[in-house]
């Protein structure tokens, strides 16, 4: 069970990630077309606003990718140096630590984004863009990121639990340099 839940959350979030690198492809293009446009003395305006809006969502929704990839950095100095249920004991308290950091993010996210909806708040730039618009967006992403992290550790412990430490390494273990190397 826990083991097909990791593969869910997995295929979930390639889907999302592909769509966020998508975005981020489309918001490239856009920069560059509109540096071109510059060098005619033309401009669509407010690129560099819309990139960082961009660089926010990616950010947010990102996270849970880079979990469920190893792709958070983790400095494993002890963890390396011991047998596989100390390690996964290692895995385990750092998921409890990084679950509980996220939800701690999420829910500190959340009055930001309602006091700009309920002040219609605006960004303070030419565009003047509706700051809900991509507040919301990035607060559910933080949220996912607080779902994936909490299911990620309940899974890791259930494995834990039974006796099925060893299975808990490919979805929280430490991505060790030297395995790229061999």
């Amino acid at each position: 069970m826990e083991l097909a839940l990791i593969n869910t959350l997995r295929r979930l979030n390639r889907v999302i990630a592909l769509a966020v690198g998508l975005g981020l492809l489309g918001m490239a293009a856009f920069v560059v077309a509109d540096i071109a446009l510059r060098q005619v003395h033309a401009s669509f305006g407010g690129s560099e606003e819309l990139a960082g809006y961009a660089m926010a969502l990616a950010s947010s929704w990102g996270m849970s990718y880079a979990l469920l990839e190893l792709g958070h950095i983790r400095i494993d100095l002890i963890r390396s140096r011991t047998g596989s249920m100390a390690r996964a004991l290692f895995d385990v308290f750092s998921m409890i630590v990084m679950s509980g950091v996220v939800v701690t993010i999420a829910i500190k996210c959340w009055p930001v984004v309602a006091r700009a909806v309920e002040n219609g708040s605006r960004a303070n730039t030419p565009l003047a863009t509706p700051l809900a618009w991509v507040q919301v967006p990035w607060f559910a992403g933080w949220v996912w990121f607080a779902v994936v992290s909490c299911l990620v550790t309940l899974a890791a412990l259930g494995l834990l639990v039974r006796g099925r430490a060893a299975e808990t390494e490919p979805f929280v273990g430490a991505f060790a340099e030297q395995d790229s190397l061999t």
